[in-house]
């Protein structure tokens, strides 16, 4: 089978640093939030805004580094990344340990972490597209969302019970741990990375390198119209949890753990979807799976706005999410295989770094406005303002095929 076939002992040095790092994320799930509400007692504004202001300043922060991690090795880059965000989690349980912990010292650990991620995730890119050939990448990005979904099913369950045995605080420090093993993993990828050069141009940055990732993307005509579908996909979505997480364990009389579980389940989806990819890129082809995915991704997020109490409620929820998250789980991995092959390899960095930066302002953004809507209108029609505006975002997905211009395009194969 073409997801069973090995990439090279260097991918799965790669591969290892990704699921470390990743299970630790997941286990530190909403970690801050529980911090400042159950040790520093933050009210619901100052969560709202060390959720926001986090997100939104440390993507304002990661604008100059796409273009610094462009033009360097990527693998140092990423394990000065990984240590940064080692000491700068670790600062949290030290502050803790010495009575010092502030909701400052929150807020400048979300940025820092934040912008590391930003960067980490850009250098991450062009790495996989060194280390992996052309044909193999959908295989290896399929197994990278296999293994988030798998993180996101175990880890805010297993995050919540050491969080009831040792407190929050703890699973920081185990996140901050998994980053540490993360940097040993791409120390062990070995081998030598050549250094990025700049043709005919001064070694040091200069101010339009800020923008050349957003230039690159919004002048290629297959990109651009995935980079706002993308962008706004994942917004709307985010957007609408707090109203979903209001609605039902305010008026629905959920309880936390069912809500939890209403999340956590259907994550199974995504896993299936990520395994389902490649055979179904190899049976129908690459661009008529992402369109499909991509528009069956939108037509799951107005259900819940006809959520009832009890458990048909909660079944038509996770029914709803696994739906979403399948697609999901095909899209993702396509998408990101495609958006690596239109890219220049000396482009990368700077590529993903301006997709990530805009999609974190634009949750931030949307989240925001969301919240206001929902205080207006009610948690119920602003989740369903969401889905009606998701189910437009479709008329964003490239409707032609069109063939890479730095690498060809795999043909379909009827060989499932």
């Amino acid at each position: 089978m073409m997801g069973r076939r090995s990439l090279g002992r260097r991918f799965r040095w790669l591969w290892a640093a990704y699921a470390v790092s990743t299970a630790g994320t997941w286990l530190a799930f909403d970690a801050f939030p529980l911090i400042a509400i159950r040790v520093l007692h933050s009210g619901t504004t100052e969560v709202s805004l060390l959720a926001a202001a986090g997100l939104a300043v440390a993507a304002v922060v990661a604008v100059p580094l796409g273009p610094w991690v462009e033009f360097r090795r990527k693998r140092p880059v990423m394990v000065a990344m990984d240590l940064l965000r080692f000491t700068a989690l670790l600062s949290v349980p030290a502050a803790f340990a010495l009575g010092r912990l502030g909701f400052a010292q929150l807020v400048v650990v979300s940025v820092v972490v934040g912008a590391a991620d930003i960067a980490f995730t850009s250098a991450a890119g062009a790495c996989l597209k060194a280390l992996v050939r052309p044909e193999d990448r959908l295989v290896a990005n399929g197994r990278f969302e296999s293994t988030t979904w798998t993180a996101t099913v175990l880890g805010p369950p297993l995050g919540g019970a050491a969080i009831g045995l040792f407190g929050p605080v703890m699973t920081v420090v185990a996140n901050a741990v998994s980053y540490l093993l993360s940097a040993v993993a791409i120390r062990a990828i070995g081998g030598k990375e050549p250094r990025p050069a700049r043709t005919g141009a001064p070694t040091r940055l200069r101010a339009g390198d800020l923008l050349d990732g957003w230039r690159h993307i919004l002048a290629d005509s297959a990109l651009r119209p995935l980079f706002f579908n993308t962008v706004l996909v994942s917004g709307l979505i985010m957007a609408t949890m707090p109203s979903l997480a209001v609605l039902m364990l305010g008026p629905l009389g959920f309880s936390p753990w069912q809500y939890g579980l209403a999340f956590a389940v259907p994550c199974l989806g995504g896993l299936l979807g990520s395994r389902l990819a490649s055979p179904l890129v190899e049976r129908f082809g690459r661009h008529r799976v992402m369109l499909t995915a991509g528009a069956l991704r939108a037509c799951w997020s107005l259900g819940p706005a006809f959520i009832g109490p009890g458990t048909g409620g909660l079944v038509l929820v996770m029914a709803v999410e696994f739906g979403l998250i399948t697609c999901m789980g095909v899209f993702n991995p396509v998408f990101a295989t495609y958006r690596l092959d239109r890219t220049p390899t000396d482009r990368v960095a700077r590529t993903l770094s301006a997709w990530s930066i805009t999609s974190k302002l634009t949750v931030a953004a949307l989240t925001a406005l969301w919240g206001l809507l929902a205080a207006v209108t009610g948690p119920r029609t602003a989740i369903a303002i969401a889905g009606l505006l998701l189910m437009t975002t479709p008329l964003l997905l490239p409707r032609r095929e069109r063939t890479s211009r730095h690498e060809p395009e795999p043909a379909p194969s009827h060989s499932a």
